[in-house]
Parts: structure tokens; C-alpha cells; sequence
């Protein structure tokens, strides 16, 4: 059951479509699994049901939607993170960190994020700011641009490995572990 309580007054004309989003993102946030509906939704922004076909001809491009703002924000939390860390491989490392631990503070939103579409659809989005920052940051560590790529695929798989085992309980959701795991300096060890 969707229990966001946003009235009709908390958006202004224009902007229905990003108070759908923020209450889906909302209803996310509750238990792992919500089911949510563009009915439940239209009710917790206080618009009729048909108003929010208006923004989403469907479920799925409401899930669609919220994935995309969900990797916006990963994306945007990682650029802070690096930026904090000084960027380089320490920024580097500090994104991998902050990827997995949205991934262990947002379960129902990461799932979705990785779940939508088939994966022409995920490779191909035009927005997409975790996967930018992801490609700049390994082109910056990179002596070579087949480097960067090998860089980013390994980054990418090793963070969302570990989020993964943690969201599935077989490792532990330990900060220290996260840490421990996504060092830099056992990250960007140079193989022979």
C-alpha cells in the first residue's frame, strides 16, 4: 500500500510530472518489493488518475522514470563523493563506496535501476549521470583509452558485486567491509 501523503498544493502547474516521481520514489522507500500503482500514485498527489497518463502512458515508463532519476542521484551522490576525496583513484575508490552504499540505504531503487528494460535500452539512455562520471573517472586513471574500459567494467562489476551480496544477506552490510573492499590501493594494483 502506498502511504506517500503529498497533497495537490505541494506542486505547481507544470510540474505533476516530478511530483509523481519524487511520490514513487517516495513509495520505494518502503518496503523491498512495493508494488506500485499509477492509481495510488494519482491518489497521493491529489490528481486524478488520468492526469497522470498525461506524464505516463504507462507502468512501465513510470519505472522507467523513477530508474533514471535513481541512477541521477547515485551518480550525483558518487560526483560529491570523489570531489571529497580529492578525485583521482581516492575519488575513484570514494564512488565505489557511495555506490554501494545507496545501493544498501535505497534496496527497492536499486533493484529497479538495474531491472528496467533489456540492456540495449540501459546501454543506449541519454541520461544517465553514475554511468558518466563511471567513463570519465576511468579515462582519467587510464594511460590508454582500451584501459578506461577495462577499468570501468571492473569498477562497475566490483561494486555492484558487493552491493548485491550485501542487498542478498551473503555478506554482511558492514561500512568497515566496504572499505575494505573498495581501497584504491588494492583496486589499482598494476598486473605484470
Amino acid at each position: 500500500m502506498l502511504t506517500v501523503s503529498t497533497s495537490a498544493e505541494a506542486y505547481h502547474h507544470g510540474a505533476l510530472r516530478d511530483a509523481l516521481v519524487e511520490a514513487g520514489l517516495a513509495a520505494l522507500e518502503g518496503a523491498d518489493g512495493v508494488e506500485i500503482s499509477l492509481r495510488a500514485l494519482a491518489r497521493s498527489v491529489g490528481v486524478s488518475p488520468t492526469a497522470v497518463y498525461r506524464h505516463f502512458p504507462d507502468k512501465r515508463a513510470l519505472l522507467a522514470a523513477l530508474a533514471t532519476e535513481g541512477l541521477n542521484r547515485l551518480g550525483d551522490a558518487q560526483a560529491r563523493a570523489a570531489a571529497g576525496a580529492g578525485g583521482g583513484a581516492a575519488g575513484f575508490s570514494a564512488s565505489g563506496r557511495t555506490y554501494v552504499r545507496f545501493a544498501l540505504t535505497h534496496p527497492a531503487l536499486f533493484r529497479l535501476m538495474f531491472s528496467q528494460g533489456n540492456p540495449e535500452d540501459f546501454a543506449n539512455r541519454t541520461e544517465d549521470r553514475a554511468r558518466d562520471l563511471l567513463t570519465r573517472m576511468s579515462r582519467d586513471l587510464a594511460s590508454e583509452p582500451e584501459e578506461a574500459e577495462r577499468i570501468a567494467m571492473r569498477a562497475w562489476a566490483i561494486a555492484h558485486g558487493i552491493a548485491m551480496l550485501m542487498l542478498d544477506g551473503r555478506f554482511p552490510a558492514d561500512d568497515d567491509l566496504v572499505d575494505q573492499l573498495l581501497d584504491a590501493r588494492v583496486l589499482f594494483v598494476r598486473q605484470p
